[in-house]
């Protein structure tokens, strides 16, 4: 099984697994650490409250760090550094807070400092040794697409890196006659259609799942049609069977406009808004734009105080604007001002790279993201949530709902300070870039779950400390 899906979201059985074993190598390291400062081990029961609160915490950065992302290009001493910063910056620093306010973990810094070494020399060779003995396909999926045509396309040519397959293995694309080929330009490998039955060919590749991908939707007697009565052998005989924009969705976490169709949104699972999670998510929004508030507000005293020395004291520190929120409701948001003023008497224009309006600071502040934190304030207020898509300008809403399939759908959720989309995708600049990041927000609008909002609020704490994703 490639995945488990929690709560409608899909994480990877691998960096499932690698973060199970990892987590018992930290509680290990807890008492190795205790061994190396003073000569014995401890009591097992005794020391056990601080083993599983370091290994609990250390896994806790290593999470905001992103080191078991699905999408992370890293190679292995890129995630080392990532695991470094983790864990001697943030983790131990986490763990002297825990340490100094708890009164039942009596272990000093020595202990803490050798558990945290030992830990990472552990979590360093666990790598090198599955990188190096351990197939990387050992618990992917072995994957069949059924189709070369115009929806084949749509995964030859947006998952064409290995780490675009993390939790598959691609064993080809099976062509049937007088199908069109528009693959192979993206180094597809093409099957002809087996004279054997489905069933044989899947038993003799070794296939765990096909994917139907095929332009001919048709149930007919054409060469081109799908053969429904094969795909259901398969299927008792215990390979798995799929639709392409449901393989789309779990293995890129996106919903493809191109292959979406209404029916589906109507019949599809998710979407699910009752008052349960809008409880739920109200709360969480509570509790977390005011734990964040709190804490950044020294930070946010010295960015209003860095945009005033920057403009030298001429011009307002907070930018408001019009944005679009729920139902379509317009309202007013905040944030740090990180333009020149004036920067649009012309009219609304999207940000550019390396945009020339955006002063020396502001370019700071849009890199951290820390231009954002007066948007907590409209959270407080409940005009906005701290996760969900991005409220745009109205001028561009309307553009947009005309140029995109969909596009009205995004708004029937609370806009967010963060979002999948803004993870997942540059800051846009185009219709294009908009189509792509409005597919992460139909994704989200599907999924969306306390677990879902817990991991994007990690995520963009690693975009924050590591500065990726924003323009």
């Amino acid at each position: 099984m490639a995945h488990i899906r929690i709560f409608r979201h899909y994480i990877h059985t691998a960096f499932l697994l690698a973060t199970v074993i990892e987590y018992v190598a930290l509680v290990a390291a807890a008492y190795t650490g205790y061994f190396t400062r003073f000569g014995q081990f401890p009591d097992f029961y005794l020391h056990l409250p601080f083993a599983l609160t370091f290994a609990l915490v250390m896994t806790f950065f290593m999470a905001i760090m992103g080191v078991h992302e699905a999408r992370l290009r890293e190679g292995y001493m890129g995630v080392l550094l990532r695991t470094a910063v983790a864990m001697f910056l943030l983790g131990t620093l986490g763990m002297a807070v825990v340490l100094y306010m708890s009164t039942g973990l009596s272990e000093g810094r020595g202990v803490l400092l050798f558990a945290t070494i030992e830990a990472y020399i552990f979590i360093a060779v666990l790598r090198w040794m599955t990188q190096r003995f351990v197939s990387e396909d050992i618990l992917k999926r072995r994957v069949l697409i059924f189709g070369t045509g115009e929806r084949a396309l749509k995964i030859a040519s947006r998952m064409r890196r290995r780490s675009d397959r993390r939790a598959f293995v691609l064993v080809g694309y099976l062509q049937s006659e007088g199908t069109p080929d528009l693959v192979s330009e993206y180094r597809a490998n093409i099957l002809p259609y087996p004279n054997v039955s489905l069933v044989d060919f899947c038993a003799e590749h070794d296939v765990d799942e096909i994917v139907v991908a095929s332009d001919e939707r048709r149930d007919n007697n054409t060469r081109q049609a799908i053969p429904y009565d094969q795909l259901m052998e398969c299927r008792l005989s215990g390979v798995e069977v799929c639709e392409v924009q449901n393989f789309v969705e779990r293995e890129s976490g996106k919903l493809d406009i191109d292959l979406l169709q209404r029916a589906w949104l109507v019949y599809s699972d998710g979407f699910v808004t009752g008052w349960f999670r809008a409880t739920t998510k109200r709360l969480f929004d509570l509790v977390a734009a005011f734990t964040i508030l709190l804490l950044s507000l020294p930070v946010m005293l010295l960015t209003a105080l860095a945009i005033l020395i920057c403009d030298r004291f001429r011009g307002p520190v907070l930018y408001r604007q019009e944005r679009v929120g729920l139902n379509g409701e317009v309202f007013t948001v905040m944030k740090f001002r990180t333009m020149i003023v004036d920067a649009e008497e012309s009219g609304a224009v999207w940000a550019q790279h390396d945009d020339p309006r955006v002063t020396r600071v502001g370019h700071f502040l849009r890199k951290s993201r820390l231009d954002e934190l007066p948007q907590l304030l409209s959270v407080l207020r409940g005009t906005m949530s701290m996760v969900g898509p991005r409220p745009e300008r109205p001028v561009f809403v309307d553009h947009l709902e005309k140029q995109l399939p969909f596009y009205a759908q995004r708004h029937r959720i609370k806009p967010g300070v963060t979002g999948w989309a803004q993870l997942c995708h540059p800051y846009g600049a185009s219709v294009a870039d908009a189509k792509e990041k409005l597919q992460y927000d139909l994704y989200y609008l599907k999924n969306h779950s306390i677990l879902l909002d817990l991991i994007i609020l990690l995520q963009t704490i690693e975009v924050v400390l590591v500065g990726e994703g924003a323009r």
